[in-house]
């Protein structure tokens, strides 16, 4: 079977549930709109999955033209408007500094019901994608990974790619192979990107992708078969920049 794109995930607002589109536009920063918004406490810390797990049961729709904001809540509350930007707000994400500016409106209200403490809900001017400051504006993990670590952990069930929030899943690689990819080019349909270094791994990923709950010990699994990557430890997946942007749809090709 030839490599294929066999997932794509967004996350328009950091921490909260993905969006699977059926394609994307991959520009030159990446997708568009991805990690377009994120939440601080009352302390001007951020407040993600690490902190809340339970964030992913909020099921956001976003449309970047419109900025229409749809968040529904498990309980069946939806809170749906136009997104209107307040002050310029300048935070502090993993140690560099992330312009921002405060986003008016009953999004903000509504979440820190959920949570249960005061949050802020922050535009990100130009997206709050993790890696981006270091050429990781795109990520891509494949299936045949996910496999390998549900063997090692002795896990009944498959293991879910939600929970490691990549922009792409592929399929028809072997395990890891997308590993030997690093400072190579890869043609994701009509885009090409370089990968730039792997993906190491925090505690997010041992959680339920539909309810936060913590259910798998990926980070004690990682530790036992591939505790060390090429720049970062308990590696699962890769990061890259956009070297030629275009449109990627599930189903394209993927070419090393």
């Amino acid at each position: 079977m030839s490599a294929r794109v066999a997932r794509i995930s967004l996350a328009p607002v950091k921490a909260l549930g993905l969006v699977h589109p059926d394609e994307v536009e991959l520009g030159a920063d990446g997708v568009v709109g991805n990690r377009r918004f994120l939440l601080y406490d009352e302390d001007g810390r951020l407040y993600n999955g690490k902190r809340d797990g339970s964030m992913v049961q909020i099921r956001p729709e976003w449309d970047e033209a419109t900025r229409r904001l749809a968040l529904a809540f498990p309980d069946g509350e939806r809170v749906d408007g136009i997104v209107e930007l307040g002050e310029q707000v300048v935070t502090n994400m993993y140690g560099y500094q992330l312009p921002s500016r405060l986003v008016r409106g009953p999004w903000q209200e509504a979440i820190s019901r959920f949570v249960g403490r005061p949050l802020l809900l922050l535009w990100a001017d130009d997206g709050a994608v993790d890696r981006a400051r270091r050429g990781g504006s795109v990520s891509l993990v494949s299936r045949a990974s996910l496999e390998r670590l549900r063997e090692e952990a002795g896990a009944d069930a498959p293991v879910d790619g939600r929970r490691f929030r990549m922009l792409f899943e592929i399929d028809g690689v072997a395990a890891h192979e997308e590993d030997e990819w690093l400072g190579e080019h890869v043609q994701l349909g009509g885009a090409t990107i370089v990968l730039n270094g792997d993906v190491g791994r925090c505690v997010v990923t041992s959680h339920d992708p539909d309810t936060g709950v913590t259910d798998l010990d990926t980070l004690g699994t990682l530790a036992r078969y591939r505790p060390e990557g090429a720049a970062e430890r308990l590696p699962f997946g890769v990061y890259g920049s956009v070297v030629v942007p275009g449109r990627v749809r599930v189903g394209d090709s993927v070419r090393a």
